[in-house]
């Protein structure tokens, strides 16, 4: 086999798991977002919830992925109450595991950039809130959601993409995404550049897309981003 026909049946192969990627970074992205929620809701409710949540966000952000999908794949399996559970027929299986430990890990990421975007609300948007007649949920959900996540967008989109690049740690477990499939190609063929550099552009072109999509997303919830026509200068007499 020729080398640029190599390097084509490589890209071919590996693009069969882009769809594994994709699914890995939208499921637990979706789950890391709703729990992220929670826990703002958890820390926002009393000052015991406050040290409860972030004592999570410190723990998980504090250790390495890569040792949170180790105990929730081996670790869990150990602990006799979890096997006898409804959650085994879940927790025995790598796709659920590797999921379990994106979401809780993006959880933690995602709940501090919505903090921050919290933080960032101007005081007045809640003032004419409550002005206006609304209560303190209603205000929550109408003005202050939004506004955070229009701050929090950017920050919003690195965890996206570093959540795309943390799925290859899935490849551990057995999952046969991007770089599951490099690996095994690697291991027959023993040709890890060309192998791992095709898998380095796919994940490029990933997050590419990705950025642009956010950035897109951005300017439409932000008018104030958007170019503006440079006033016509007005002539001297």
């Amino acid at each position: 086999m020729t080398r640029l026909a190599f390097l084509w049946d490589t890209f071919l192969q590996l693009l069969a798991g882009v769809p594994v990627t994709l699914s890995l970074v939208a499921v637990s992205v979706a789950l890391g977002g709703l729990l992220a929620l929670a826990l703002t809701g958890i820390r926002r409710a009393s000052r015991l919830g406050e040290w409860a949540v972030s004592a999570y966000v410190f723990a998980l952000r504090g250790s390495p992925l890569l040792i949170q999908i180790f105990l929730i794949y081996y670790g869990f399996g150990q602990i006799g109450w979890i096997r006898s559970s409804f959650l085994w027929p879940f927790l025995r299986e790598p796709w659920w595991c590797a999921i379990t430990a994106l979401a809780l890990n993006t959880a933690a990421y995602q709940a501090e950039v919505l903090r921050g975007g919290l933080n960032a609300v101007p005081k007045g948007a809640v003032e004419a809130a409550r002005v206006c007649g609304m209560g303190r949920a209603m205000a929550f959900r109408r003005i202050v959601l939004p506004i955070a996540i229009r701050q929090a967008l950017p920050a919003y989109t690195s965890e996206v993409v570093i959540m795309v690049k943390a799925t290859s740690l899935a490849s551990i477990i057995t999952l046969f995404e991007i770089t599951g499939i490099a690996h095994s190609i690697v291991s027959e063929t023993f040709r890890a550049f060309e192998v791992l550099s095709i898998a380095g552009l796919i994940y490029l072109a990933i997050n590419f897309t990705l950025t642009r999509a956010f950035r897109r997303l951005e300017i439409r919830l932000t008018p104030q981003s958007r170019g503006r026509p440079t006033d016509r200068p007005v002539s001297k007499a």
